[in-house]
């Protein structure tokens, strides 16, 4: 029996990996792209002895061919953290502006559903609290985030007139703070950036006073979330992620208390745009699809906690001194 055929940018990374063992488990014969810029092969690597996981080493910036029918496309190909997209700012506007153009061709001439990867960078600093789907944002287009913010506004905005102009079956997922393993810890995340600070011995550093807010989904749950909306009939953004929302100090004190670590917390000036709050309003991926996050942030941080242990100190200690949230 022939398996359906999925293709999956950004398989390499984080969230594309794990993606790619969602499917794979799902029984679906994947092809995995990514070029590599911050993706990493060792996330994919017990993927690729298997008969039904193939891999691509193609930036979808450029033209995208993939030979034979493809059933589904899910585009996360892109960078995805601060350190990222502030040192490649021109890539991370061409991968979510040249690359999803190219991915929607492709979409449109092997007639299958797309689903794009947006963020809730999109609501940028929000003056709506929690967020919800039909808020429309508070990006500032010239910041140091607008190259990623308005990256994905753009993206949502394309998707949308391929739907509308070509009847192309999309779907809109707007993913709110995840974590779990294969996180990197040089990523400049809050998350990777506490747990790295408390294994080297050094102070845990927040911005400003912590008070800004966040909320944190298990990459297990997202990914439950993502292929139950692609599975599903409808065409408009969607948030994904957990409304349990935890100031930064408190979750640095988390981290501290988990990690048993000796160290404190300490303040470095905010940086420019950095949302003040962030918590998603899930309402509408309850009411859909039936969704919405099972494991709770004691319980996922302690898995992800074990997962950065297990990393050498080579790796441990590579990490770029920057964080953002």
């Amino acid at each position: 029996m022939t398996k359906e055929r999925v293709l999956i940018t950004g398989a390499a990374g984080f969230l594309g990996s794990h993606l790619c063992d969602k499917f794979i488990k799902e029984g679906y014969h994947v092809i995995g792209m990514d070029n590599l810029v911050t993706g990493d092969m060792r996330n994919i690597e017990h993927l690729m002895k298997l008969e039904h996981f193939e891999f691509y080493h193609h930036d979808v910036s450029k033209y995208v061919h993939v030979p034979g029918e493809i059933k589904y496309i899910l585009h996360f190909a892109s960078p995805a953290s601060p350190i990222d997209y502030l040192k490649i700012p021109i890539q991370t506007l061409k991968v979510s502006s040249l690359g999803t153009h190219n991915i929607l061709g492709l979409a449109r001439a092997k007639k299958a559903r797309v689903l794009v990867a947006s963020t809730s960078e999109v609501y940028g600093d929000p003056v709506v609290h929690p967020q919800t789907e039909d808020y429309w944002g508070n990006v500032n287009p010239v910041g140091p985030r607008g190259c990623y913010d308005e990256a994905k506004r753009f993206m949502e905005a394309i998707t949308m007139a391929y739907h509308n102009v070509h009847n192309l079956e999309t779907r809109i997922i707007r993913i709110f703070n995840t974590y779990g393993p294969r996180m990197r810890l040089n990523d400049g995340r809050v998350l990777p950036a506490f747990i790295g600070q408390a294994l080297r011995g050094e102070d845990l550093t927040m911005f400003g006073d912590g008070s800004q807010t966040r909320s944190f989904c298990y990459v297990a749950d997202l990914v439950d979330g993502i292929y139950k909306l692609l599975l599903s009939d409808y065409h408009l953004p969607v948030n994904i992620g957990n409304p349990s929302e935890i100031t930064i100090k408190e979750f640095g004190e988390e981290i501290l208390k988990l990690t048993g670590a000796n160290q404190k917390l300490i303040s470095l000036p905010l940086p420019a745009d950095d949302p003040k709050q962030r918590k998603p309003n899930i309402t509408k991926a309850k009411a859909l699809l039936g969704w919405e996050p099972k494991v709770n942030r004691a319980e996922g941080l302690k898995i992800t906690y074990e997962y950065f242990k297990s990393l050498t100190k080579e790796e441990l200690f590579k990490t770029e001194h920057r964080q953002f949230s």
